[in-house]
């Protein structure tokens, strides 16, 4: 499936709370002097206009980012995050948003890399031009990021971060992230692999964090974010969820004193949030 474009939903609250994970994540493996990657395997246009037809028809980024932007007392976690986001745009006005692997770019070091996937041929186009001087560090592939990661992992320096976000069109979607994380778990059982998933009614979206937890890995860590109430017909996403293997040991301790806020900031009517932790 080729349909989605994440231009019309760049920057709403699902960006935020999985971009967030993300920094944070980067910040982590980055305080070690040994190098680390970051693969990217649904990397999209890597920025996006805030400006443009896509994102102004619906808008989403005003109930996301667009509520970050100007505030004065985030968390210190949130602000760095949000301070990453600034770099993108030249001005104080809020006119483009990056995506993840502008955001990951961003955190690495010299000799740290990021490896990126995108198989939709416009965003790919717009990936390459984003990251035309990326040298070395940054590599753009065209094609299907879950069959990428295989040749990846495990990574030469044993020390990596496997973000994957498809667009969870169909069914498929579902099966092929819990495959690709059993199949990275095997070939590089240290690694850290973030997940994010959207938080709907159907049947598959509420299994997939279920079956995340049954995959053998030494712990994990999954975060939802709802900002309403799910819809009476079942349509519609009201929240999501980043589901972490293998995560920083601090990440679950900054979840806990900034989703909460984020939560209530980011409310459309009714916000909850929940951090679950895997069984010491």
């Amino acid at each position: 499936m080729l349909s989605y474009r994440h231009a019309f939903h760049a920057g709403n609250h699902a960006d935020v709370l999985k971009h967030f994970v993300l920094v944070q994540i980067a910040r982590y493996l980055g305080q070690k002097d040994a190098p680390f990657w970051i693969v990217d395997t649904h990397a999209g246009a890597g920025c996006y206009d805030l400006t443009g037809d896509h994102a102004q028809k619906l808008g989403e980024y005003r109930d996301g980012i667009g509520r970050l932007w100007e505030r004065k007392d985030l968390p210190p976690a949130l602000a760095d995050y949000v301070d990453l986001v600034r770099r993108c745009n030249s001005g104080a006005q809020l006119r483009r948003y990056p995506g993840s692997p502008w955001l990951a770019a961003q955190c690495l070091r010299e000799e740290d890399r990021l490896r990126l996937f995108e198989m939709h041929p416009s965003d790919l186009k717009l990936l390459q031009a984003n990251f035309k001087e990326g040298g070395r560090r940054i590599s753009v592939t065209a094609g299907d990021g879950f069959a990428g990661l295989k040749a990846l992992l495990p990574p030469p320096p044993r020390r990596a971060l496997v973000l994957t976000d498809p667009s969870y069109e169909t069914r498929n979607d579902y099966l092929n992230v819990v495959k690709a994380m059993e199949d990275g778990l095997k070939r590089f059982a240290t690694g850290t692999y973030a997940v994010w998933y959207p938080c709907l009614a159907r049947t598959e979206s509420r299994q997939l964090p279920e079956k995340l937890k049954a995959l053998a890995a030494k712990s994990w860590l999954n975060a939802t974010l709802s900002v309403s109430k799910p819809a009476k017909d079942g349509f519609g996403m009201h929240g999501s969820g980043m589901f972490v293997i293998n995560p920083p040991w601090t990440l679950a301790e900054t979840l806990q004193t900034t989703l909460p806020w984020l939560a209530e900031l980011l409310s459309q009517g009714q916000h909850a949030c929940r951090i679950e932790t895997s069984p010491t």
